[in-house]
């Protein structure tokens, strides 16, 4: 199915086209919208006016000769179920994207792409997160769609895939956004991930035409668009430079929301959040933090962080979690703590993790998730 603008696939072609033309990014795409009205246009305007216009040889050479065999590769990968190109005039063409300084010129989407249009936060973070980071990206989202909001992330490994996860566990509609050509999911382990968000209503996203992989410098230029989709920015875990400082950073530019969970001061995991909640994003405990901002007079009720407190039994292994942190805490501390031999603490701390209360980390230690 080709999903356009009326006046069909043939002007589709030349959105294609000119979205493939070497140098012209969003930003250069739209000048020549302007000034010629159409893509169409700009292609049938000649050499005059091209030179005109200062532009490199290499999109000069392009506008002679234009890749119409790529643009029937993109053609083709639209007519596949549920794919649809998204041009700036298009219908369904999200509003609050429309509305940041440089909007992608088109978008390859696969689901029902009305839902771009939904209100939506961004929950971004670490790709490498500590137990209790996965937790809470999971529970945020899960939460939000309960709360009537949809979830959008960059379909990485850690966070984002928890964000997505948490969504879809929610009953909600998720949105992923790639650094790559809508065919090519990355990474590869996330094919199923992505399946299934299509497959519970959700998209995935991208300005990126079929067959381009996935490179270093695509990412910031998806974190606008996460950031773009969204009313906010919820950022769950992040180290001091990371990319999900580039995606708040891009929020704040583009005049939206910037939330950050909080963490010790200890975990470098936390700074990035720490440091945000410094330069003024809201730090949130709870996604009532986040709904207030925007419906102030809704009261939400969720169970998150320090989640429900099970009935404590008079157990021995259970006594034990009151040594346990929510940030890593070795054997060696916890024998320390308690005076207990390492067999009887390694017995208990098996006990707990199999009940759920705590989860172990790469270095060998424990943290606390309930």
């Amino acid at each position: 199915m080709i999903s356009t603008e009326s006046g069909a696939s043939e002007d589709l072609r030349f959105w294609l086209a000119l979205h493939r033309t070497p140098l012209i990014g969003s930003r250069r795409f739209a000048a020549l919208l302007a000034r010629f009205g159409t893509p169409r246009a700009v292609f049938e305007a000649g050499p005059g006016e091209w030179l005109a216009l200062g532009l490199a040889e290499a999109t000069l050479a392009f506008f002679r000769d234009p890749d119409w065999r790529a643009v029937e590769g993109d053609l083709k990968w639209l007519e596949g179920a549920g794919r649809h190109c998204l041009t700036l005039v298009h219908p369904h063409y999200p509003p609050l994207l429309h509305e940041i300084a440089d909007p992608p010129a088109l978008l390859f989407v696969e689901g029902d792409p009305r839902i771009l249009s939904f209100r939506h936060i961004a929950l971004v973070g670490s790709r490498n997160p500590s137990p209790t980071g996965l937790k809470a990206a999971r529970d945020f989202a899960e939460a939000l769609v309960s709360a009537g909001f949809g979830i959008v992330s960059g379909l990485a490994l850690g966070i984002d895939a928890a964000a997505h996860r948490g969504a879809l566990d929610g009953g909600g509609i998720t949105a992923a956004v790639a650094g790559s050509g809508p065919d090519r999911i990355y990474p590869r382990q996330h094919r199923t991930l992505a399946a299934e968000i299509v497959a519970g209503g959700g998209t995935l996203v991208s300005e990126f035409p079929p067959g381009t992989e996935p490179k270093a410098g695509h990412f910031p230029r998806r974190n606008r668009i996460i950031s773009g989709l969204s009313l906010g920015t919820l950022v769950v875990e992040a180290a001091a430079r990371s990319g999900s400082l580039i995606t708040a950073r891009l929020a704040v530019e583009q005049n939206r929301d910037v939330f950050a969970v909080p963490g010790s001061i200890y975990s470098p995991l936390a700074r990035g959040c720490n440091e945000l909640i410094q330069q003024g994003a809201k730090l949130v405990q709870s996604v009532a933090d986040i709904v207030e901002e925007f419906e102030p007079r809704v009261a939400v009720e969720i169970e998150h962080g320090p989640a429900k407190v099970r009935p404590e039994r008079e157990s021995a292994h259970l006594a034990l979690l009151k040594y346990i942190a929510y940030d890593p805490t070795s054997v060696d501390t916890l024998i320390a703590a308690t005076g207990n031999s390492a067999e009887i603490i390694t017995s208990q701390l098996l006990l707990l993790e199999l009940e759920g209360y705590i989860a172990s980390t790469p270095g060998g230690a424990y943290v606390r998730i309930t």
